[in-house]
């Protein structure tokens, strides 16, 4: 499966949008694949406690609205999220029991409810099995911070030791210089009887 890196605006709307829904009882999800190895996503989906279920198509620009792509809506109120031009473009494309947020955080036109375009089944598998991508990410995410972290300061305590180990060094040749070869001998000797 084949998908376009994301631009700053559709990370924009992605925030507002879940900004908007993402309310205590409610559970949330960006880029559900559908089914096992589905070719289809749905931008994101909502489920809440009262088993009420709602997808979001994240449209960005004329040329996405039109697209071949199918839009997958499969629940129970179902919505595009899109810029406020993109809508004044296809307001009169969009069927009237589908609703429409405008730049993710206001709803312009409310969505009307249909039965689920899906067995409940397949968009709770579906849901579960986006949600553990997810997780896996930030963990991974997680361990390259930590990583990165730790090889930062390994570097930094690296370059620490070689700078302590150059003037260890040049005090060793003064002191050899001033007290002969054994001075180091003669030093701790000396720390030692004073003990």
């Amino acid at each position: 499966m084949f998908f376009i890196a994301k631009t700053d605006l559709t990370t924009q709307l992605e925030s507002s949008i879940y900004n908007a829904t993402a309310k205590m009882g409610t559970f949330t999800c960006f880029e559900v694949t559908i089914g096992i190895g589905g070719s289809e996503r749905v931008d994101y989906i909502t489920f809440d406690t009262k088993g009420i279920w709602r997808c979001f198509e994240i449209k960005v620009s004329l040329a996405d609205f039109k697209s071949n792509a199918k839009k997958s809506f499969y629940g129970n109120f179902n919505y595009y999220v899109l810029t406020k031009e993109l809508y004044e473009k296809v307001k009169d494309e969009i069927p009237s029991h589908i609703g429409v947020y405008i730049d993710g955080h206001y709803c312009k036109k409310r969505a009307k409810k249909q039965n689920l375009g899906l067995d409940e089944q397949i968009l709770k598998d579906s849901m579960i099995r986006s949600l553990c991508r997810e997780s896996n990410k930030l963990r991974k995410i997680k361990d390259k911070e930590v990583i990165n972290r730790l090889e930062q300061e390994n570097n930094r305590l690296l370059k620490q030791y070689q700078e302590v180990k150059k003037q260890m060094f040049e005090v060793d040749i003064v002191m050899r210089s001033k007290y002969g070869r054994k001075w180091k001998d003669d030093f701790l000797e000396d720390k030692l009887e004073s003990i």
